[in-house]
């Protein structure tokens, strides 16, 4: 089947769209119901940590190791080779999955210590409570993971897009259907993520079945393709780890901040995010097996040219959404958030991390894209060390900040670390002769700082000041919200055609799915 990369990024942004805000409705409920208490702040740590091993093992080193080879084992093996690899590899995953979750569970307390030691005694009893219930949430996920990464090799991008947005809806479903039958009503959000869990994973498998890819579990241990795989995650799960380890810094060094940081943090992430999950995590969905693909045919031009796509097509959500953030950090709080026991301390301090992780937006979509460059390579060991060297980077501006930003300071060193990322992988990519800039892309650069420049004219003028927005029904907040943003995407659309941007730059036709 022959469809555009844009057509399928486009596809797999708005199933993604759909599920952010879903996100952004159960958020908001969250905020109105339970606020930004010492129990929510232990929910967060309880549902952080199994996302933590989630990203390690399933959309981190596994992903990053598995669709490479799978996309090779597509263009270079027979169906029933495919077939075979996928049920061993399976097994394999499942084996290490089980045992992982059963530490998990019996160890919930050392990890709590672990990853979030300045608990006081009643945080971390519930957090440790909370996250038995959450932790097999990791073994249901990275399977829909697994199958999720063999639906976009075979160029089926929108159901697992969509997949995501199981969860809240089920933590929307708790949290109204099931809160008063526990002494402390957010432990039923701690339930909708592990019903979450076998939601998603039984929603793949009709796509998997349809394409001969629902498989039945086979442990062989000796498979070629699972000891390929298995080799290229020992480096992968490093890089996953030292990723994710920046990540929860912060919610460790939150952990000895005041009660409401970890809370602040998360809906500042939530917010800042928004256009990483949308977007960013779209482009690298879709790039990723292309460029595998790419690869296994050795073709460097068409290679290059779906890595400089990527990149503009990141440059070109990424500018506007930083300056959103930046300009309208408070509105958004505001209209998505200051409801119920959310307070307007909660909101102004959550302000002040959205605009620090906001600095760092560019770069943390970057980074999706050019890791998938290595990746697709089946090179794993240079993202990992130099995200190894953004972490160093990270730790000493966590130190350094923490005292005079607090919880703020944490997201600006996440932002300033993920720059240093971007711009060490640039520069090798750029040595290596992977990536050079086409000759239009300084064009490319004017056009996008002439109509970024417009659209940031336009909010500044029309936006009203944060204590303003709160002062407001959450109906005209609603209908500030849509002016601003209709308004702020047509100028931005209209500047970059005045500014003669064709939208043909971003159209590269691809044979990238085929049975």
């Amino acid at each position: 089947m022959s469809q555009s990369l844009f057509k399928s990024a486009s596809l797999v942004s708005i199933m993604t769209l759909i599920s952010r805000i879903l996100g952004f409705v159960r958020d908001l409920i969250a905020a109105q119901i339970f606020g930004a208490t010492a129990a929510v702040d232990s929910f967060y740590i309880a549902f952080k940590i199994p996302n933590f091993m989630r990203n390690l093992f399933a959309e981190g080193a596994f992903s990053q190791a598995f669709v490479p080879v799978l996309s090779e084992y597509k263009e270079k093996r027979s169906k029933q080779d495919t077939q075979k690899f996928i049920s061993h590899i399976t097994a394999s995953l499942g084996i290490i999955l089980i045992i992982i979750t059963i530490l998990g569970v019996f160890g919930a307390s050392g990890l709590i210590h672990l990853f979030a030691p300045g608990l006081d005694s009643l945080r971390f009893d519930l957090s440790t409570e909370m996250l038995r219930i959450t932790f097999p949430y990791l073994m249901l996920i990275s399977l829909t993971a697994l199958g999720g990464a063999i639906l976009n090799t075979y160029g089926i991008f929108g159901i697992p897009a969509i997949t995501p947005a199981l969860l809240n809806i089920c933590l929307i479903a708790t949290a109204f259907g099931i809160t008063h039958y526990f002494a402390v009503p957010v432990v039923a959000q701690a339930w909708g993520v592990l019903i979450a869990g076998f939601v998603q994973l039984f929603f793949q498998f009709s796509a998997l079945h349809r394409i001969g890819f629902l498989v039945r579990p086979q442990f062989r241990a000796h498979d070629e393709g699972v000891k390929r795989v298995l080799k290229l995650m020992v480096p992968a799960i490093f890089g996953a780890s030292v990723a994710q380890i920046n990540i929860l810094l912060n919610t460790i060094f939150a952990s000895f901040l005041t009660i409401g940081s970890v809370t602040w943090l998360y809906y500042s992430e939530r917010l800042a995010y928004f256009p990483l999950g949308v977007f960013g995590v779209a482009l690298a969905t879709v790039i990723l097996p292309h460029l595998s693909r790419e690869h296994a045919v050795n073709s460097k031009n068409g290679f290059a040219d779906a890595l400089d796509w990527g990149i503009r097509c990141n440059l070109i959500i990424s500018f506007p959404a930083t300056l959103a953030m930046l300009i309208l950090s408070g509105p958004l709080i505001v209209s998505l958030f200051a409801y119920g026991k959310f307070s307007t301390h909660d909101v102004l301090m959550t302000q002040q991390s959205v605009i620090a992780y906001a600095i760092g937006l560019p770069a943390f979509m970057l980074i999706k894209v050019l890791s998938s460059a290595f990746y697709a390579k089946l090179d794993i060991r240079t993202p990992v060390k130099i995200t190894v060297i953004s972490l160093v980077i990270n730790v000493i501006l966590s130190m350094v900040l923490l005292k005079p930003l607090a919880h703020a300071g944490l997201a600006l060193a996440s932002s300033l670390s993920s720059w240093t990322n971007v711009c060490i992988l640039l520069l090798v990519l750029y040595k290596r002769k992977i990536y050079l800039p086409s000759r239009n892309f300084f064009r490319f650069i004017i056009q996008l700082l002439f109509a970024n420049g417009i659209t940031s004219i336009f909010l500044i003028y029309f936006s009203s000041t944060t204590i303003t927005w709160i002062s407001w029904s959450w109906y005209q907040r609603l209908f500030h919200v849509l002016i601003l943003g209709v308004g702020a995407i047509m100028i931005y659309f209209v500047s970059l055609w005045a500014g003669k941007m064709k939208w043909r730059e971003f159209i590269i036709t691809k044979e990238i799915a085929s049975s």
